[in-house]
């Protein structure tokens, strides 16, 4: 099964408590990865493929490479093989880390790498996959998912916003827990919600 998330934004002790960015009340960044650990592993299961849309983890802790280090052994805790695209908290340093570091997963190579996003397909839909929100304009089949933006939401029915903070969660009778990734099943039903809202205000 395919998921996809984004802005996890592990270790980020700012984040922390109600920011203009985000809520998250968590004791400290500890009890934060924790949370988000146990979530994401709750639904992912280890043959499953995570799209993770930038902004893994924002870890200020010298020297760099126990940085990476630290950031490598909770990466390898999460369920299923990774995609990840770079975000702009995200460094090619960490990304050539994770390469040099790399372990097979189910036959696969547990992290992928995009620096700009990436194209699937699923239910007669194209998804362009993007850290920063893309303004696609109005395009039949074709879905922007995004993060960076966390609570807020983009007004376009193109664009849905599936980072774990996502204004856009609002749409599903259920949210996720706080860190679960999203199935494409999931994502059809915010995608379906929104389209309808918006042909409420017309």
């Amino acid at each position: 099964m395919i998921y996809v998330t984004s802005d996890t934004h592990f270790f980020d002790q700012h984040l922390l408590g109600r920011t203009n960015f985000a809520d998250r009340p968590f004791l400290d960044a500890y009890d934060m990865n924790e949370k988000i650990i146990a979530h994401w592993n709750e639904v992912v299961a280890p043959e499953d493929t995570v799209y993770h849309l930038g902004d893994i983890a924002v870890h200020f802790v010298r020297p760099e490479s126990q940085s990476h280090q630290d950031i490598y052994e909770l990466l390898q805790r999460l369920n299923g093989n990774l995609v990840l695209i770079k975000g702009n908290h995200d460094n090619r340093a960490l990304f050539k880390y994770l390469a040099k570091h790399n372990y097979q997963v189910n036959g696969r190579d547990k992290f992928r790498f995009e620096d700009v996003g990436a194209l699937i397909k699923y239910n007669h839909r194209q998804y362009y996959l993007t850290h920063y929100p893309m303004m696609l304009g109005i395009v039949p089949n074709i879905i922007n998912l995004h993060g960076h933006i966390h609570h807020y939401s983009v007004h376009t029915k193109e664009n849905i916003n599936v980072g774990v903070d996502s204004a856009d969660f609002d749409y599903l009778l259920e949210k996720p827990k706080f860190g679960q990734p999203l199935n494409l099943t999931i994502v059809e039903q915010i995608i379906m919600a929104k389209r309808d809202d918006f042909l409420k205000m017309r």
